[in-house]
């Protein structure tokens, strides 16, 4: 079993997903400073593939209110209150030092943002960043 399969709050978004993919990350950071840092992360290619999609979207009739990470996020503006938005996803809760989940829904698609704890020794946080689409 994985280890983002062991909360429960997790396993209830990914019934029925169409795609999910897990990446494991290990730090030193806080959850909240770690959330803060990935959110805010946008290499340059993809900010151009994110213009591209900009004009695409409206060619299909859908809207793009802007790309993720274009504002950089501050640790103490991660929150884990269902309904507050954390970037650009609409927080389903959380509980700090333990997960997060974070989503974003469009006409053809939902997707989330599940990010789970797992305390390693001396002091090593291994996150359990998945993505979760359902089409």
């Amino acid at each position: 079993m994985a280890y983002i399969d062991t909360i429960p709050e997790i396993t209830d978004v990914l019934v029925g997903a169409n795609h999910v993919d897990v990446i494991h990350v290990d730090s030193f950071k806080p959850m909240r400073e770690f959330i803060a840092a990935a959110l805010s992360y946008m290499p340059g290619w993809m900010v151009a593939l994110y213009k591209i999609r900009a004009v695409l979207v409206r060619l299909l009739g859908l809207r793009q209110g802007g790309y993720p990470g274009a504002e950089r996020v501050k640790p103490e503006d991660v929150t884990f209150t269902p309904g507050d938005m954390g970037s650009f996803f609409k927080v389903r809760g959380g509980e700090e030092g333990r997960y997060w989940i974070a989503g974003a829904t469009e006409k053809h698609l939902s997707g989330d943002l599940a990010v789970a704890v797992e305390p390693l020794p001396g002091g090593i946080q291994r996150y359990h960043m998945a993505t979760i689409v359902h089409y």
